[in-house]
C-alpha cells in the first residue's frame, strides 16, 4: 500500500513548534501512528493520557485499534496530539473558584462524575456544567484579582478509584494546603456582604430565568466538541432537582454546596417566596454562620462502623419491604378519611363573590363538597380528582390565615381553587393530603403522617414569639440583616427593622445543630411552590406567541408570558411517548388522553430541554434495590437523542 505523509501538531512541542511529518499508510491503526509521533518527538515522558483529536471532524481518535482508512483520514486531515486531561476554572455553587484537571475527551456526563469524584460529591448524575453569565467588568474594578485554589495537581489514579481518610478523600490529605481546600468545599461560607449581592446578575422575568437554562452544556458530547478550551471557565451546578439520598454522614460536600445554591436562589430570587418566608430563610443563615464557626467539621467515623451501620440499614429496609404487603393490604383496607367544613372560594374574573362555606370529604385522591354535614350521604355538589394538580401554600401566621391553592387540570386549561382552613391543626392534615393526593396518593399512604408533621413543624418555625428579642441587644449589633434577605428588602426596609423579625424567627431555630439547619433550609427551599422549575421560552406549534415552558421534577408546565399565569400542567407520569425532529428542531410529547403537544425552543437549543425530561425521568428510576452503581447506558439513552442511537 502507497505511503503518504501525514501532519500533526504536537501539543507539548509549544504553539509556535512546526507540525510533525510521519510516513503512513492508510491501513496502520491509529495506535501506531501514536508510536510513530512519540518515537519522532524523542522526548521522555508519561504519554498515556494523550490521544489524536481530528479538527475538521471536531472528534477525538479514541480506538486505537482502527485504521486511519476506517477513521476516513487522509492527507489533508488536521491532527492534533495532546492531553485528554486539561485545565479547567471551575466555579462551584458557594462561589469559590478551583482550577483542575477535567477530561475533554469523554462525554461531559463522564467528565462531571470525574469532577464529582475528585471533590467527593455523591450522585453526580444531579450535577452539570454551564457556561457562566458574563459580568460586566468596571473600568476601575480591583477585585478583578480573583483568588484561585489549584488542584490541578491531584493524580488522575487517585481520582479514578478514590479512597477516604478520616472521612476525606486521600488526595486532600496530602498537605495542609489542601486539607483546607477540602474544609473550604465542605464548611458554609459566611453570608456575603450586601455589596456582592447587588453585583450578582439577578434575572428580572421568566424570560431573564430561561435564557440562563441556554448555557447548560450537552451532556453527550465532549468539552472540546462544544468550544471549551483549556484554562476556560464553567459553573459546576444541581442541574436536576431531585436529590437522592441525601446522607449528611457522607455528602457532607454536596450537602454544603446544595445549600449554597439554593442560598444564593433565594438571595438573588431565582425562586419566590412570601416575605414571612424570606425572615424565616434569614434566620436559618444567621444560625447557619454562627453554628458552622463553633462546630467542628463533620468527618464520618471508621469506615468499619460506616459498612455495619449501611449494612444493618439495608437489613432493616428488606425486613420493613418483606412485612409491609400483608400491612398494607390492611391498611388499604381501612383507608382513613378526612372531613370537615373549610371554605371555599373560585377566582373568576369580574366576581366580588367570597369564600363559601361547605361540608368537605377526601376520599383516596379525591375532594367532595356538600352544603352541609346531614347532606353528606347524598351526591356531592362537585367532586374534584386532585391526582396531577398544582398545590401551593398560601399562609400567614400573624394574620392566622390558613390558604391552599388548587390548580386543577382541565381540557381547556386550569382551573383555581382556594380552600381556606380555619386552624393550623386543620390545614396541616388538609395540605398533606392534597400533596400527597397531587402525587396520586392517598390518605392510607405511610408518608401522610410524616407529610404533617413536616408542615406542622415549618408552620412553627413561622410563629414569631413577640418580645422574645428586647432581652439581647448584643446580638442586635453584630447580625447584618442585609445579608441574609434578597436587594428587594433592602430598598423596603432598613436594617434596624428587619433585625427584630429575623431574631424573632431565629428564636425558633436557635436550638437546631448544623445539620438539621442545612436540611431544614433545604427542605423549606423545596416546599416553595416555584422550587425545581427550570424555564425555557417556546413557541407551541399553530401558536404565533412565545410562551413559557417551565420543566419540574415531576411534570411541565405551559405559562402565558402576557399574564404569567400557569395555563396548563402535564405530569411525566402521563406521558406515552417523546421526540425530536432534529431536522427542523421541534419537539413532540404524547400524553395519555389522546393529548398531543408539539413546540420549538427559543431560548434554548431543543437538546437541553430533551436532556431535561429524559434526565428527570432517569433520576424516578433511581431506588436502592438496583444498587448504587449509576447505570449510563439509560441515562445516554434518555438523554442523549440521535447522537445515543
Amino acid at each position: 500500500m502507497a505511503a503518504w505523509d501525514l501532519l500533526v501538531t504536537v501539543e507539548d512541542l509549544g504553539p509556535d513548534a512546526p507540525s510533525v511529518t510521519l510516513s503512513v499508510t492508510s491501513d496502520l491503526h491509529v495506535g501506531g501512528v501514536i508510536v510513530k509521533l512519540v518515537e519522532k518527538t524523542q522526548i521522555k515522558r508519561d504519554w498515556s493520557d494523550h490521544a489524536l483529536w481530528w479538527e475538521q471532524k471536531q472528534k477525538w481518535l479514541l480506538r486505537t485499534a482502527w485504521t486511519l482508512e476506517k477513521y476516513g483520514i487522509h492527507a489533508d486531515a488536521r491532527l492534533f496530539f495532546m492531553p485528554q486531561h486539561k485545565p479547567l476554572k471551575l466555579g462551584l455553587p458557594n462561589g469559590t473558584t478551583l482550577r483542575l484537571r477535567a477530561c475533554f475527551s469523554n462525554p461531559v456526563f463522564q467528565t462531571v462524575m470525574g469532577i464529582c469524584r475528585m471533590l467527593n460529591i455523591r450522585h453526580p448524575e444531579e450535577l452539570s456544567l454551564l457556561r457562566p453569565v458574563e459580568e460586566k467588568k468596571k473600568k476601575k474594578d480591583k477585585d478583578s484579582t480573583e483568588e484561585i485554589y489549584d488542584l490541578t495537581e491531584v493524580p488522575l489514579s487517585s481520582v479514578s478509584q478514590p479512597c477516604l481518610y478520616n472521612g476525606m478523600p486521600a488526595h486532600f490529605a496530602d498537605s495542609p494546603q489542601m486539607e483546607a481546600i477540602y474544609k473550604m468545599l465542605s464548611v458554609t461560607q459566611p453570608p456575603p456582604a450586601p455589596e456582592v449581592i447587588a453585583k450578582q446578575y439577578r434575572p428580572a422575568s421568566v424570560v431573564d430565568k430561561a435564557h440562563i437554562n441556554g448555557r447548560w452544556l450537552d451532556s453527550s458530547r465532549c468539552l472540546m466538541q462544544q468550544g471549551i478550551q483549556e484554562n476556560d471557565r464553567l459553573w459546576l451546578r444541581f442541574k436536576y432537582f431531585a436529590f437522592y439520598d441525601i446522607e449528611p454522614k457522607y455528602d457532607v460536600v454536596r450537602l454544603t454546596q446544595l445549600y449554597e445554591q439554593a442560598r444564593w436562589a433565594i438571595l438573588l430570587e431565582d425562586v419566590d417566596c412570601t416575605e414571612e418566608e424570606m425572615m424565616l430563610f434569614g434566620a436559618l443563615q444567621y444560625h447557619i454562620s454562627k453554628v458552622s464557626l463553633s462546630e467542628p467539621q463533620m468527618l464520618s467515623s471508621s469506615a468499619a462502623m460506616d459498612d455495619l451501620e449501611s449494612a444493618l440499614q439495608s437489613l432493616e429496609v428488606k425486613m420493613e419491604g418483606e412485612s409491609s404487603s400483608a400491612s398494607e393490604m390492611l391498611e388499604n383496607m381501612t383507608a382513613p378519611e378526612l372531613n370537615d367544613y373549610l371554605k371555599l372560594f373560585r377566582p373568576k374574573r369580574l366576581t366580588l363573590k367570597g369564600y363559601k362555606q361547605y361540608w368537605f370529604k377526601f376520599q383516596d385522591t379525591s375532594i367532595s363538597y356538600f352544603k352541609s354535614k346531614e347532606e353528606s350521604i347524598g351526591e356531592p355538589i362537585q367532586q374534584i380528582n386532585l391526582r396531577g394538580c398544582e398545590v401551593a401554600p398560601d399562609v400567614n401566621m400573624a394574620a392566622q390565615k390558613f390558604l391552599i391553592r388548587l390548580l386543577i387540570p382541565a381540557p381547556e386549561g386550569m382551573n383555581e381553587v382556594y380552600l381556606r382552613c380555619e386552624n393550623e391543626q386543620q390545614y396541616a392534615q388538609w395540605m398533606a393530603a392534597c400533596r400527597l393526593a397531587s402525587k396520586g396518593k392517598s390518605l392510607a399512604d405511610s408518608s401522610f403522617q410524616s407529610e404533617i408533621q413536616s408542615i406542622r413543624s415549618f408552620l412553627a418555625m413561622q410563629k414569631t414569639t413577640s418580645g422574645s428579642h428586647g432581652n439581647s441587644p448584643a446580638t442586635d449589633e453584630i447580625i447584618n440583616t442585609h445579608s441574609l434577605v434578597s436587594p428587594r428588602y433592602h430598598k423596603k426596609y432598613k436594617a434596624k427593622q428587619l433585625t427584630p423579625r429575623i431574631l424573632d424567627a431565629y428564636q425558633n431555630v436557635a436550638q437546631l445543630s448544623l445539620t438539621d439547619t442545612l436540611m431544614r433550609f433545604l427542605q423549606i427551599w423545596q416546599a416553595l411552590p416555584d422550587f425545581g422549575l427550570s424555564y425555557v421560552v417556546v413557541r407551541f406549534k399553530g401558536s404565533r406567541k412565545d410562551e413559557v415552558l417551565g420543566i419540574a421534577p415531576n411534570r411541565l408546565i405551559r405559562i402565558d408570558l402576557g399574564v404569567g399565569d400557569v395555563v396548563k400542567t402535564w405530569r411525566y407520569n402521563n406521558m406515552k411517548q417523546w421526540n425530536v425532529n432534529w431536522d427542523i428542531r421541534q419537539m413532540a410529547i404524547e400524553f395519555e388522553g389522546n393529548i398531543n403537544i408539539a413546540f420549538s425552543c427559543v431560548t434554548a437549543d431543543c437538546k437541553i430541554v430533551h436532556e431535561f425530561i429524559g434526565g428527570y425521568i432517569f433520576m424516578s428510576t433511581r431506588s436502592r434495590e438496583k444498587s448504587d452503581t449509576l447505570n449510563e447506558e439509560l441515562f445516554h439513552k434518555l438523554t442523549g437523542g440521535h447522537e445515543a442511537l
